[in-house]
């Protein structure tokens, strides 16, 4: 192969002599150029934690793409923090980002012809942004996650910043003091990383992994770990022979690799998020998959890692324990993972795990015959609510099923202030609605919401519907991505205070006891009321965003994108 099978057109030959004048400003020399060009892309910012170390690992990476023989290239795109924008306007920027990055990624190594790209992604958006920019691209690729954040330590408890937010209910409800709170959130985040827990972050960076665009244990190491620099350059050089042999996104990134990625998200007890995302990234490489895979896999995958935030541990329990290798190893015993899809490393699945170590007496991945659950951690329910489906986090608590009467809210800052006001009675069904993709417009996370429920204590006690999304943070008995969402229509437009709502996951189902007609009728005459950004990049995404049951993706020619009418 040519590996400056790209960069060739962008900086050979006399015509090209501007180009090479400009790059050699900037110190680039001869041999610089003559060499392939491998972009570094990350993302950086001082507006969250997540991505605060990607400029020093992209030096680290720099070095080994040198060392190994090419030239790399170091861009930046932008992310947005969910956790700090949670509970405030700002959310709805967060899974328009996602767009954002993927589309910004893709221009740069378009534009200067890259023969191969590196993504350093730590935040929940930005690790599928870049996947599905490399998908776009299908280029040699490589993907490092930047590390998790270590826990702090509160009242001799490990705690996150799921606490944090579940303070805040408790705070409310008079069950903690000021000064506890402040204690609280000082101790929370005791660092750089992303959040600690089986959160989106943690999830998505397990998902490459197993998916194979990672390499199989370098997600895990800690962001504040002395060893991550040397992950970082063992990356670069990576690269360079993922260029050398050619594998692409579209060898590694398939449908078998995609639904071993749900099997370690099904038994992680993973966020939401990645049913998002995976459906996303599916669509993105025109790869058959839905979200009744998710159901279909989670149905015959037990639960076997104790992780937050239905669990005891974080992730860097989970590294210390043998990470996501040993999570793989017992998932290749189980049959639940084909062993031999191709990761970037040139070596199977199967391969790769084959060896992986585990802590004497771990607690953190269970072995299969003795799971914390013989299911995974997600279903995806349907009915005359969701008829396109909704996705329910199982994992942290054990209801299956309930029946109550509806408290309908037309977004979240109602929900959160008729929390915090006490106006939620247990038996409740919280109904979040006009928070979808298009509806929000940027299908907001409910962590506030769900996090004040649980911390007053109503947790075990109330059901949450939403065409929003959740936090990988958020447990309880909550269903999301509840489609199509209201204002395209869907039928949780209809829903008014007072009326009987039933969520059986046993029986797949979530519905109103309401018949077809009526629901029709409600739904509509109800308006939507108006997006308040009519220009920008909020006003885009709205028109032409599809729906959360196949990605929420931007592209109309891709499943889940939507042609202006």
């Amino acid at each position: 192969m040519d590996l400056k099978h790209r960069s060739r057109s962008l900086v050979e030959g006399p015509a090209r002599a501007g180009a090479r004048a400009q790059l050699k400003g900037m110190g680039y020399d001869a041999e610089a150029l003559a060499k392939p060009f491998v972009g570094v892309a990350h993302c950086w910012t001082e507006t969250m934690p997540c991505n605060f170390a990607h400029r020093t690992l992209a030096a680290s990476i720099k070095d080994g793409v040198r060392a190994a023989g090419g030239t790399p290239m170091e861009i930046n795109t932008i992310a947005i923090s969910d956790g700090i924008t949670m509970g405030t306007p700002g959310m709805r920027t967060s899974l328009v980002s996602r767009e954002v990055i993927a589309d910004s990624i893709e221009l740069v190594a378009r534009g200067h012809c890259f023969d191969a790209l590196v993504g350093i992604a730590g935040c929940d958006k930005t690790i599928p942004a870049a996947v599905m920019a490399m998908a776009r691209l299908d280029v040699p690729s490589v993907l490092l996650y930047s590390g998790s954040i270590r826990p702090g330590c509160w009242h001799d408890r490990d705690v996150t910043v799921q606490e944090v937010f579940e303070g805040i209910g408790a705070h409310a409800a008079g069950r903690l003091t000021d000064a506890e709170l402040t204690e609280l959130e000082e101790a929370a985040s005791p660092g750089f990383g992303a959040c600690g827990g089986q959160f989106t972050a943690n999830t998505m960076a397990m998902v490459f992994e197993v998916m194979g665009i990672s390499p199989l244990g370098s997600a895990m190491v800690p962001a504040q770990d002395e060893r991550k620099g040397g992950v970082a350059e063992k990356t670069g050089r990576l690269a360079m022979d993922v260029l050398a042999n050619d594998i692409r996104p579209h060898d590694v990134i398939t449908r078998t690799s995609i639904r071993n990625a749900m099997v370690a998200v099904a038994a992680s007890g993973g966020s939401t998020n990645a049913v998002l995302h995976l459906l996303a990234i599916a669509a993105e490489m025109g790869v058959d998959v839905t979200i009744d895979d998710m159901d279909e896999i989670s149905a015959k995958t037990p639960l076997i890692c104790d992780l937050k935030p239905g669990g005891r541990f974080v992730a860097t329990d989970l590294h210390a324990a043998g990470g996501v290798p040993l999570l793989v190893r017992r998932l290749v015993e189980g049959g639940l993972v084909d062993p031999d899809a191709p990761t970037v490393t040139g070596a199977t699945l199967g391969q790769a795990a084959r060896d992986a170590p585990e802590a004497p007496g771990q607690e953190v991945v269970r072995p299969l015959d003795r799971p914390l659950k013989p299911t995974g951690g997600l279903a995806i329910l349907r009915g005359n609510l969701a008829p396109d489906g909704s996705v329910v986090k199982l994992s942290g608590h054990e209801r299956l099923w309930h029946r109550g009467p509806a408290r309908v809210f037309e977004g979240e800052e109602a929900a959160m202030a008729a929390v915090l006001a006490g106006d939620i009675q247990a038996g409740d069904v919280v109904v979040i609605r006009n928070e979808g993709p298009a509806g929000g417009p940027g299908m907001r996370e409910m962590l506030a919401v769900t996090g004040a429920l649980q911390g007053a204590g109503l947790g075990p006690e109330v059901a949450l519907i939403t065409d929003g999304r959740f936090s990988g943070a958020t447990r309880g008995f909550m269903a999301g991505h509840v489609a199509p969402e209201a204002a395209r229509g869907g039928p949780i437009a209809a829903v008014r205070d007072g009326d009987t709502v039933t969520i059986d996951v046993a029986a797949r189902r979530i519905d109103v006891d309401l018949p077809g007609e009526e629901i029709a009728a409600r739904a509509a005459a109800w308006r939507a009321p108006a997006n308040p950004y009519r220009t920008g990049v909020l006003a885009k995404y709205e028109a032409q965003v599809g729906s959360a049951s196949t990605g929420a993706t931007t592209n109309p020619d891709l499943p889940g994108g939507r042609r202006p009418s």
